[in-house]
């Protein structure tokens, strides 16, 4: 897709193991959201970020693992590409990872916006940058283990400003019985989808695979 001075340069950072027996193919197939929203004509041209310093898209097939330090410029019709990539991402993984997003705003010129400081008063015209996380996995449950790494992580490293770490462990027990409970709602829920459809019926279930959470 063409675009003339693209409002953002978004950024997209992380690692990605993946099964053993995934091929190269597979991985350009569903990395390639990326690359051609970047105008890539192929995986060799758009896995090539904005940024020679960084090393873009890469699978290392001897370690089974996909690296992504890539930047392009776009839109946040981006969000859309996302969904799909992550999608993809699911059905090859072999575990649960992060991938962290960075919108940053291309028009706002920040030397700019400090040499202003002083003389008035903001005119409105922030930076529109945003950054999120989005979530991949080959099950919905590998998904919630790394949700739940991350979340730990987060408050723990907030509330080590005011406590010792040694007394956060029923901050953490509390975290994790959030997440047990979850893990066992959703069990539930999948169990129940293998129900038979009518009492005289066989087991049987609709063929889709349930939609991972990202």
């Amino acid at each position: 897709m063409n675009r003339f001075e693209p409002p953002f340069e978004i950024h997209v950072h992380g690692q990605v193991v993946l099964r053993p027996d995934v091929t190269l193919q597979q991985v350009q197939e569903a990395v390639k959201p990326l690359w051609s929203y970047s105008n890539g004509r192929n995986y060799s041209e758009g896995s090539v970020s904005l940024y020679p310093e960084e090393p873009g898209i890469q699978f290392n097939g001897a370690e089974h693992i996909l690296q992504i330090c890539w930047t392009t410029g776009g839109d946040n019709d981006f969000r859309q590409v996302l969904d799909e990539l992550c999608m993809n991402l699911n059905d090859l993984s072999a575990q649960g990872a992060t991938l962290e997003i960075s919108f940053f705003d291309a028009q706002y010129d920040e030397e700019d916006e400090d040499s202003h400081d002083d003389e008035c008063e903001s005119d409105g015209t922030d930076a529109k940058d945003d950054f999120f996380v989005v979530f991949v996995g080959p099950t919905p449950q590998a998904i919630m283990v790394v949700q739940r790494d991350l979340l730990v992580q987060d408050i723990v490293s907030v509330m080590e400003r005011h406590f010792e770490s040694t007394e956060l462990g029923g901050i953490v027990t509390e975290i994790d019985r959030l997440f047990s409970d979850r893990f066992d709602a959703l069990s539930n829920s999948l169990e129940i989808g293998k129900l038979p459809r009518n009492p005289g019926g066989g087991h049987g279930s609709s063929g889709r695979r349930p939609r991972h959470l990202h």
